[in-house]
């Protein structure tokens, strides 16, 4: 059974992602699509719109096969560690053929090159970024002016963030030896931070105003996806960003000598969130006070999510170096489990279905005092934790227990 894997945030699902998804069934010839989804906080570092669940449910209603979770560590990450983490995890799932996504280029040949000069020239190009980045320019702009001065070419291929995430992802095929293929589709209509929509398609930033302003998103999401939305958002089921806000103000609060440790915390920042949180009155307004010129609003809500979920510096390093040491199956339909009961020959980590199982599984996997085995614990640690605070940023939390990892059960579409 030809396997593509997608590498998804679906915040929310939308007719561009339907496009994408039909377009990559029928450029690879695949008959099972795999996508692997972010949980509950985001690459661009803020919290999902609705739960990891309800948007695997949506995923799954609009005819996606398998949803597996990104972990934390690489969901809510820089675009390579992002990337190489979606990629190991295709890879270690096994029987993945091809990864197609989504690209402003709308061809392999040039991200190709691209991704080769960076590969071959990367010190180069990184001690130029660096020395860009102590004039105050951030990352994405110095990174852009370096490829530039060795090909012109190349340099509009880092402008725009789809290219930018699918040359990491070729990278990190290639860093890998991944056997996967990759293929692109160009992206319609609406493009990644267009805020208007185009015909039927606006893009997830978009339909996230829109939502803001109260103004109406149905046009712009497949009928039974739009049906599972509503629903979530009319129960209470949404996020609250003043319940973000106090709780981050509460955490960086207790002293800048506190976030001490904390992953990406460079000297002075904990200073510099400390004096904003004093006087900040929403969330907005907290990001937007953290000045520092070489650090743009993505990073800073990254920086933010690493508060709000405790995520140390030694563990994140050490989590990034491992890869992902478990899979977390949030849905499949009955043709994805068929796929994966193809699987467990590849699987070269455990897939993870019924959480009251876990830690005998790990241990069983790894062994209990190995140093995989505790870093395993502690990867698992790091998303029952981002889940317990994401209930906490619910406009409703309507479960019984924040522990939910443990409850849930695995997605399974109605016909």
């Amino acid at each position: 059974m030809r396997a593509v894997g997608l590498i998804t945030e679906y915040n929310p699902f939308h007719n561009g992602h339907l496009h994408h998804l039909r377009q990559s069934l029928a450029v690879t010839g695949a008959e099972v699509s795999v996508a692997v989804m972010s949980g509950h906080f985001l690459q661009r570092g803020e919290p999902a719109l609705v739960d990891k669940w309800l948007r695997a449910e949506m995923a799954l209603a609009a005819g996606v096969d398998v949803v597996i979770e990104l972990p934390f560590p690489w969901a809510c990450n820089s675009a390579p560690h992002f990337a190489r983490g979606a990629v190991q995890a295709l890879g270690a799932l096994g029987g993945i053929d091809a990864l197609c996504f989504g690209s402003e280029a709308g061809e392999i040949d040039p991200l190709r090159r691209c991704a080769d000069l960076l590969a071959t020239e990367g010190k180069t190009v990184a001690a130029e970024t660096a020395a860009l980045l102590r004039q105050g320019v951030n990352y994405p702009a110095a990174r852009a002016r370096s490829v530039a001065a060795l090909d012109a070419a190349a340099a509009p291929l880092l402008e725009t963030p789809n290219n930018i995430l699918g040359l990491e992802y070729l990278r990190a095929l290639a860093e890998t030896a991944s056997p996967i293929v990759p293929f692109t589709i160009g992206r319609t209509g609406a493009g990644y931070h267009d805020e208007e929509a185009s015909g039927e398609i606006a893009s997830a930033t978009g339909i996230r105003r829109m939502l803001g302003a109260g103004r109406g998103v149905e046009p712009y999401l497949p009928p039974a996806v739009h049906e599972i939305f509503a629903g979530a958002l009319a129960a209470g089921g949404g996020l609250d960003s003043d319940h973000l806000h106090r709780l981050l103000l509460a955490r960086i609060l207790r002293g800048p000598e506190s976030l001490a440790g904390l992953y990406q915390i460079e000297d002075g920042l904990a200073e510099r969130l400390f004096a904003a949180a004093l006087e900040s009155s929403c969330y907005d307004e907290l990001v937007d006070s953290i000045n520092a010129r070489h650090l743009t609003r993505t990073r800073i809500q990254r920086l933010l999510a690493y508060v709000l979920n405790e995520t140390r510096r030694d563990e994140m390093d050490a989590f990034l170096e491992a890869g992902p040491l478990y899979l977390h199956l949030l849905g499949s339909s009955e043709k994805g489990r068929a796929f994966l009961g193809s699987c467990r020959k590849t699987l070269t980590v455990p897939l993870v279905q019924n959480y009251s199982r876990i830690h005998p599984l790990l241990n069983r996997r790894y062994g209990a005092a190995t140093p995989s085995g505790r870093l395993a614990q502690q990867m698992l640690e790091s998303e029952l934790r981002a889940t317990r605070v994401y209930t906490l940023l619910m406009k409703n939390f309507a479960a019984a227990n924040r522990n939910r990892d443990f409850f849930q059960d695995v997605l399974i579409p109605s016909d």
